[in-house]
């Protein structure tokens, strides 16, 4: 599975559309094509509902898809962090961060920072606790803020500490 490939898909599965996916892609349509068909051929499953006019999704390209935004964003991370080597005054800072209220500190934070050192670019992702912690456990993320519950010792409950 080709990392190009997986790009293609993508494509695909935002347009929708074959023909419109090629040319945002700037390759042939029959190229795109024929690059699908080798890749459901090698999962051994067809990745798309085909009608005349769309492609959409079946539950394995689904699967798929998830996979493959992890896999380019991994990629395209591990891009930016070689290019940046040598240039400590910027880069891209990735922060995930669970809904809160909190987001407001982080929001001053950045832009304190930011007048710093205009070099560097922020990239936030919002969502609960839970894809929060997945996309940093999977390193897509430099840095979290999420809310949890404290981990009490066993003696105490929660309604004992909010007294």
């Amino acid at each position: 599975m080709e990392i190009r490939v997986l790009r293609y898909f993508l494509a695909i599965a935002r347009e929708e559309n074959m023909t419109r996916a090629a040319e945002r892609l700037h390759i042939s349509q029959p190229s795109l094509s024929k690059e699908i068909k080798k890749l459901e051929e090698e999962l051994g499953h067809e990745l798309f509902i085909r009608t005349n006019k769309s492609m959409h999704l079946n539950d394995e390209g689904m699967l798929l898809r998830k996979r493959a935004e992890d896999i380019i964003a991994m990629v395209d991370k591990t891009a930016e962090e070689f290019s940046q080597l040598d240039n400590i005054i910027g880069g891209e800072i990735r922060i995930g961060c669970a809904e809160s209220y909190l987001i407001k500190y982080l929001a001053r934070s950045i832009k304190s920072f930011k007048e710093q050192y205009p070099n560097f670019i922020f990239h936030i992702f919002s969502g609960d606790t839970e894809p929060v912690a997945e996309r940093l456990d999977r390193g897509i993320l430099d840095l979290a803020v999420i809310v949890e519950p404290p981990n009490l010792p066993e003696h105490l409950t929660n309604n004992q500490i909010m007294r």
